[in-house]
């Protein structure tokens, strides 16, 4: 007969991970997504403001100067920047960057303050019940990250549909 800790073929399931497992299988593996996700995003954010920056002072020097096709090169410019403006609305790079860098370094930190015994992991008299707290820290962190996420591209979705003439714009 098998106790509630194990399966019918005798593996033990619940609270089978130690801390070394968890942060080799979980953490760093998390830690490595968000790090690539981070460098992504801010990689998109700032090629997007550069060309927003770039176009926006480029296109008044355009119009006062004196080379062939200034209008349609000045248009051209233009329609980029306004492209550039509407997708980092849609895509928030920005936040994105923003939201993945602090849960990779959310995660470093804590990893950091459960392997040396500091911060709130001091207060406990067992290894176990700081090993709970770190998981369920880290399983927090990433769950707002993922709710912070789904929450940003939510809005932006909203935000880019046409509100009818009698329908009521969205409460956030």
């Amino acid at each position: 007969m098998s106790s509630p800790e194990t399966s019918t073929d005798g593996f033990a399931l619940f609270g089978s991970w130690r801390p070394a497992d968890y942060i080799e299988q979980r953490v760093k593996q998390y830690q490595a997504w968000y790090d690539k996700k981070a460098v992504t995003a801010k990689s998109s954010y700032l090629r997007m403001r550069t060309t927003i920056v770039l176009g926006g002072v480029l296109v008044p020097v355009i119009v006062n100067s004196a080379i062939p096709y200034k209008d349609l090169i000045a248009s051209v410019i233009s329609l980029a920047v306004a492209a550039f403006v509407a997708l980092e609305s849609v895509y928030h790079y920005r936040e994105q960057w923003k939201n993945y860098r602090s849960t990779e370094q959310f995660l470093s930190r804590e990893q950091v303050l459960f392997l040396t015994g500091e911060g709130g992991y001091k207060e406990f008299k067992s290894a176990p019940a700081a090993f709970i707290y770190f998981v369920e820290r880290c399983e927090g962190a990433i769950e707002a990250e993922n709710a912070s996420t789904l929450n940003v591209m939510t809005l932006a979705q909203q935000e880019a549909k046409p509100v009818k003439a009698n329908q009521a714009p969205p409460h956030i």
